[in-house]
């Protein structure tokens, strides 16, 4: 007989990976945990409307308030739109500098969320890495990482964002440019945050490294990193998780209050801080608009990261479901 005559079986089509992965997690209990609240929905949805507005902010302010050709000193202290005095585009009115304050807002939005998610990397980083190593290998090394975060933790953390901060404007004999400025608030929030990830993860580590997964692992020779990072490491993301989502808004308050103490981003490239430690100097002046708007998007930001932080941390506590 020949091949020709021979049935050839139907091909079964096998779903994407991406389909498989999309099903599995809209019927996840976490999704569901997550769409029966109504304030957890509206806290994402805010959330993520701010995060789309940092991105698109060239694209939707009027002008860019980081260049100066396009600022005039005769836009000066206008008010909002709607009031009596408002003028076109300044929807919120401009600073003492002709900035219109919707454009800085957008791209202060930038800076605050970008030194809050790089803060929160780099302590995350670092922390994990100290607290696996502390809680693998016990021990001499786990008492200096604990004995290290201990005293840390005996001060505020805005105290040590703040030292750090002072240390590198002495350093560079206080001519720091934004982007230097940028990288000193990066290390100095993550330098100030890291202990709860190394505490959290040191806890997971121990209780782990005693299961029979680990013991198999170690018995067919597997190396201590490998070990740490592809079988440990994943059994403690859930704590991760959290502490992570609530750093971002510590990370944007404290960049906020150091910028506010005038030890932040500069006034040529403000973030949300900067623009509240600005405006302030003009609230009693009659000019509220300059520092009530950007404090409103920073409270608004903070909080829709909060409850979305809180329900995280109930939805992924097994005591709780």
């Amino acid at each position: 007989m020949s091949d020709a005559a021979l049935p050839h079986p139907t091909p079964v089509e096998t779903p994407r990976a991406a389909d498989g992965w999309l099903k599995r997690a809209f019927a996840s209990d976490l999704f569901y945990s997550f769409r029966r609240s109504k304030l957890t929905v509206a806290a994402a949805v805010i959330t993520l409307l701010f995060f789309l507005l940092a991105i698109f902010a060239p694209l939707l302010s009027p002008q860019n308030p980081f260049d100066p050709a396009q600022l005039q000193l005769l836009n000066s202290r206008i008010s909002p739109l709607w009031t009596a005095d408002g003028q076109s585009p300044f929807l919120l009115g401009t600073d003492e500098q002709g900035r219109d304050v919707l454009s800085a807002i957008l791209y202060g939005l930038r800076i605050s969320l970008l030194v809050g998610i790089l803060g929160v990397a780099f302590s995350g980083a670092l922390g994990i890495g100290l607290g696996l190593i502390a809680g693998y290998f016990g021990g001499r090394v786990d008492t200096v990482i604990m004995r290290i975060a201990d005293v840390q933790l005996t001060f505020p953390p805005i105290l040590i964002a703040l030292l750090v901060n002072g240390i590198a404007k002495s350093v560079s004999g206080n001519r720091l440019d934004w982007l230097s400025m940028l990288v000193v608030l990066v290390l100095a929030i993550g330098l100030s945050f890291w202990v709860q990830y190394a505490r959290t993860v040191r806890s997971s580590v121990l209780v782990e490294k005693n299961k029979d997964y680990v013991a198999a692992a170690q018995l067919i020779g597997l190396p201590a990193p490998v070990i740490m990072l592809r079988h440990v490491l994943p059994n403690t993301t859930g704590p991760v998780l959290v502490i992570a989502t609530i750093n971002l808004a510590l990370a944007i308050i404290t960049e906020a209050t150091l910028s506010f103490l005038g030890s932040g981003m500069p006034e040529t490239m403000p973030s949300l801080g900067t623009l509240i430690r600005i405006g302030n100097n003009y609230l009693f002046a009659g000019e509220w608009w300059i520092v009530v708007f950007p404090g409103i998007a920073l409270a608004g930001l903070i909080l829709a990261i909060n409850l979305l932080g809180d329900w995280l941390r109930d939805a992924l506590n097994p005591k709780l479901r």
